[in-house]
């Protein structure tokens, strides 16, 4: 049977894989954070467009790929822990830009403030999650674990898009929007105390040390695999357009959890397509109960399938990602996973604010029609290219 599943190791969790996966977390939740908070206070506050505020959340994925080029070259170049942990301080310096702006209560702030802001948030982001997954979580595994280190340092991250807009949301409405800055501070700065306690031996650099490749960023010859799941990303990412509320996120993480259960259980056994394809059908269907909401109930039930749609296809194209790459590209295939899900997570929001608000019955039409043609894709062309072309 064309199945896979990935073991259990007790000693994996030892105790800087574990300070690891926490900062992976909480660097993720710095981000996450003001994602739904942000827009609600450029509308409101600063009287922006529903076109301002569009781009200047998707500027954010554009942001992922301005140094991307240049991740291998730093991490061999410099102590790769260092070049995470000044990337973050970065992440928080470009925070601080959004502070300011937010207490010059006299004037409103210009748009391509908020652009260029969001922008190197993407850009400082992006490096710090590229190395902290692709490299430094890698080196805190044994060779052989590091497919389930990869695969559980992930879940940290994606407990972040629930747990990020919770708190958010909550310090928003019972604080304010200082409030959300700062704790997005505070997770970023969490992150790098977490780093800075785990020793990392310095690496002699390669021999055939390039400034600009892609080693550490774009998986050469997995096209159609990035491209599906980017796909999968822009309709998640059009749903946090919508203005849900804390507890839509907060139940979302109740299906990650599910997930979990039903990767042990439910597929513990089954064929290797079910995966991907039971997660689109389920996503499907989240939209469908969206689209229709008769009843109260559907907005417990519909965050639950997402969280558990998520969890289950995001697990697998990374384990997917992972046997594309050949030896020594492990974490450029993380690095590929990121920016494909977390670049169509950005740009679906810009486009959920730019051509749908207050459009809601549009945008789901939409998500169900992008989720279509997921489904198509991966079951007719990409699940059949990628059990040809893996390497592992």
């Amino acid at each position: 049977m064309n199945a896979q599943n990935t073991p259990i190791h007790v000693r994996l969790w030892h105790r800087d894989f574990w300070l690891m996966s926490i900062a992976n977390m909480l660097l993720s939740m710095s981000a996450y954070i003001m994602v739904p908070s942000l827009p609600i206070w450029l509308f409101e506050e600063e009287s922006f467009t529903p076109t301002e505020v569009g781009l200047s959340m998707g500027a954010f994925a554009l942001g992922l790929y301005v140094f991307g080029a240049f991740c291998s070259w730093l991490v061999q170049r410099f102590r790769r822990n260092r070049v995470c942990i000044y990337s973050i301080v970065a992440m928080i310096g470009s925070i601080s830009i959004l502070y300011y702006v937010q207490g010059l209560h006299s004037e409103f702030v210009e748009f391509w403030v908020i652009l260029l802001q969001r922008l190197l948030l993407g850009a400082t982001f992006g490096l710090a999650q590229m190395i902290l997954s692709s490299t430094l979580i890698i080196d805190t595994s044994e060779s052989n674990k590091r497919t389930e280190a990869n695969h559980s340092a992930a879940w940290f991250s994606r407990f972040a898009m629930s747990l990020g807009p919770v708190v958010g949301l909550v310090l928003f409405y019972y604080k304010n929007f200082d409030a959300v800055l700062l704790s997005s501070v505070f997770c970023a700065a969490s992150a790098i105390i977490l780093i800075l306690t785990v020793n990392f031996p310095f690496r002699t650099p390669s021999d055939s040390l390039h400034i600009v490749s892609l080693d550490r960023f774009l998986l050469p010859g997995s096209m159609p695999l990035f491209l599906n799941l980017f796909l999968i990303a822009l309709v998640v990412g059009m749903t946090m357009s919508l203005g849900l509320s804390d507890r839509f996120y907060g139940v979302i993480m109740l299906g990650f959890l599910l997930a979990l259960v039903a990767q042990r259980v439910v597929f513990r056994d089954a064929e290797l397509k079910s995966e991907i394809v039971s997660g689109l059908i389920l996503l499907l269907a989240v939209l469908v109960l969206m689209y229709t909401r008769p009843l109260p109930i559907v907005w417990y039930i519909a965050p639950l399938l997402l969280g558990l749609s998520v969890g289950i296809i995001c697990s697998r194209f990374l384990l997917f990602f992972i046997k594309m790459s050949r030896h020594c590209q492990r974490g450029t295939s993380q690095s590929t996973y990121i920016l494909g899900w977390e670049s169509g997570i950005a740009v679906g929001i810009g486009i959920g604010y730019i051509f749908f608000m207050n459009d809601d019955k549009g945008l789901l039409i939409t998500q169900m029609a992008l989720t279509v043609v997921s489904l198509l894709m991966y079951n007719y062309y990409t699940h059949g290219w990628f059990v040809k072309h893996k390497n592992r």
